[in-house]
C-alpha cells in the first residue's frame, strides 16, 4: 500500500514516466528471449502481432475514444467534434510520419522499404518500422495520465494504470518479435537484445511529452486522447494486420486478436 500511495501522490508528468518504464521494461523482457532461442515460428509471430493489435484496438476505444467523447459531453459541446477531429488528426500524423521516416516491416525484402530512400542497414529499418508504432502507444498512456490530473471524472488513475498495463502485456511478445528475426538475420545476440529494447525507448519520450501537453493546455484534452487513439488505430490498420495476415495464419492472428481485445477491455472495465 505504500508504494500505492508514494505512485498516487506523484506529479502525473513522473507517472507517465514511470507507467511507459514500465511498458519499455517489459519490451526489453521480451527482447531477452533472444538469448534462449534463434528462431520463431512465423505462426507464433503471427499470433503475437494479432494479439498486439487486439490490445491497440480496445485500448484505443476503452482508455481514449470513449473518455474523450464523456468530457466533450460534460463540457456542453458537441460531443463528437473531439473525439472525431483528434481521431483524423493522429491518423494523419502518423501518416506523415510513415511516409517520412525510413522502416521495413517484419518479412519484407529490403527494397520494399518506406519512407524517405536511405541507404540504412535493414536492421535498423526493421527497428524503426517497431519504433514508429510505439510513438503512439507512449502518447497514449502518457495523455491518460495528464487527464487524471486535470480531473474530469471519466479519467481515473486505476484507468491510466490499466492502458500502462495493457501496453506493457503486449510489449512482452513484440520486444520478441523484433529481436528473435534480428537475430536470425546474422546479429549478435546482445545487438539484436539491444535493438529490441531500444524499439521502446521513445515510449517514456512519448508519455513524458503527453502528459505535459495535456497538463499545461487543459482544453486540448478530450482532442489529445482522441490523437493518440487514431495514432494507434492507424499502426493497426496499416502494420499490424496485414503483417499477421500475409501468411497461411489467419486464424491464429485472429484469435491473438480477439484474445488481446478481450484482455484490454476486462483490464479498462475492471480497474477503471
Amino acid at each position: 500500500m505504500d508504494i500505492v500511495n508514494w505512485f498516487t501522490e506523484l506529479h502525473p508528468v513522473w507517472q507517465a514516466l514511470l507507467a511507459t518504464g514500465f511498458t519499455w521494461f517489459l519490451t526489453a523482457l521480451g527482447a531477452a528471449a533472444v538469448f534462449f532461442c534463434r528462431e520463431i515460428r512465423r505462426q507464433v509471430l503471427d499470433g503475437m502481432l494479432g494479439f498486439a493489435a487486439g490490445v491497440m484496438i480496445a485500448a484505443s476505444f476503452w482508455s481514449l475514444l470513449n473518455p474523450a467523447i464523456e468530457m466533450a459531453e460534460a463540457a456542453g459541446g458537441p460531443a463528437w467534434m473531439p473525439a472525431t477531429l483528434g481521431f483524423l488528426a493522429g491518423g494523419a500524423f502518423l501518416w506523415l510520419v510513415d511516409k517520412i521516416l525510413p522502416h521495413l516491416h517484419l518479412g519484407l525484402p529490403t527494397d520494399r522499404a518506406e519512407g524517405v530512400r536511405t541507404g540504412w542497414q535493414r536492421s535498423i529499418l526493421l527497428v524503426l518500422a517497431i519504433t514508429l508504432h510505439n510513438i503512439p502507444e507512449g502518447l497514449a498512456v502518457g495523455v491518460a495520465f495528464g487527464a487524471v490530473a486535470a480531473g474530469f471524472p471519466s479519467a481515473t488513475l486505476a484507468g491510466a494504470v490499466a492502458l500502462a498495463i495493457g501496453i506493457g502485456i503486449q510489449n512482452f511478445p513484440e520486444g520478441t518479435a523484433v529481436s528473435v528475426p534480428l537475430r536470425r538475420e546474422g546479429m549478435s545476440r546482445l545487438r539484436a537484445f539491444w535493438y529490441g529494447q531500444l524499439s521502446a525507448t521513445v515510449e517514456p519520450v512519448a508519455g513524458v511529452i503527453g502528459a505535459a501537453t495535456v497538463l499545461l493546455m487543459r482544453p486540448i484534452l478530450p482532442y489529445a486522447l482522441a490523437f493518440a487513439a487514431g495514432a494507434m488505430i492507424f499502426v493497426v490498420v496499416e502494420e499490424l494486420i496485414p503483417e499477421a495476415q500475409q501468411d497461411q495464419n489467419t486464424d491464429v492472428a485472429t484469435i491473438g486478436a480477439m484474445l488481446g481485445f478481450a484482455i484490454m477491455m476486462t483490464l479498462d472495465v475492471a480497474l477503471g
